[in-house]
């Protein structure tokens, strides 16, 4: 994982708030997600914390956020502070990761994108496994492994651009780069294949893997009309995963 996310944290928080994670993104995870009242969930990248508030607002009973940026995490305490929700935050490297396994829901936002080959997945998906109870589900939207990045659609409609870099190969990089209000920031995803991730997520303990394609809101449609959502909804550039350990 070669993104440093130290110096972008404040920009990457700003990009949360783009239409389309807005109206697909978030739409789309916190409906797989579903009711966490009453819950313990860890959530696993968390940045600033968007969504471990989103859960705890939900009714969570208890919500760890975890982290490998120092940056994104000292933000997340930050609107802790102010907001005196509950929500407990950790920096913590999710591929040596080692809580206890007492979490009913582990949910994350673009993690498993960051493994460069199938020995980081595999420890991911290890990590993501070890916190969970028998039974207990992860819930992730993650960058598409589906889609040919080499002749994907231009995005910059909606805030963002991917490039894929070299030739097309399992784990090839690919850069997504954020347009937002004080500028453009870079982060650096790679690629592989939705074989692959159903290969290490069952290696890992998990015996049930559903896919899932983007939705779009009611209210995302209503904001911005039909029309601006084609090129994104017929050539999704994300997809969501929901697992079953």
């Amino acid at each position: 994982m070669t993104t440093d996310y130290n110096p972008i944290a404040a920009q990457y928080k700003q990009s949360k708030y783009q239409p389309w994670r807005t109206y697909v993104e978030i739409f789309t995870l916190m409906n797989l997600i579903g009711d966490p009242a009453g819950k313990t969930v860890v959530d696993l990248a968390c940045g600033e914390g968007f969504y471990s508030r989103k859960v705890k607002q939900k009714g969570a009973a208890k919500v760890l956020g975890v982290d490998l940026s120092e940056g994104m995490i000292e933000l997340a305490r930050a609107q802790e502070t102010e907001l005196g929700m509950g929500i407990k935050y950790q920096v913590g490297d999710v591929r040596g990761l080692n809580l206890n396994a007492e979490h009913d829901l582990a949910i994350a936002a673009y993690l498993l994108n960051y493994a460069r080959d199938r020995e980081e997945l595999a420890a991911m998906c290890e990590g993501i496994a070890r916190c969970l109870r028998p039974g207990g589900r992860f819930v992730t939207v993650n960058s598409s492994t589906m889609l040919d990045y080499q002749t994907a659609p231009c995005y910059r409609h909606y805030g963002f651009e991917t490039h894929a870099v070299g030739e097309f190969r399992e784990g090839m990089p690919v850069t997504w780069t954020f347009f937002v209000e004080d500028g453009a920031f870079e982060i650096e995803n790679y690629f592989l294949d939705a074989s692959v991730h159903e290969e290490m997520l069952r290696s890992a303990g998990f015996r049930e893997i559903r896919w899932h394609q983007p939705g779009l809101s009611p209210e995302g449609i209503a904001a911005h009309g039909r029309d601006y959502w084609t090129c994104f909804m017929e050539h999704p550039p994300i997809v969501a995963i929901e697992c079953i350990k």
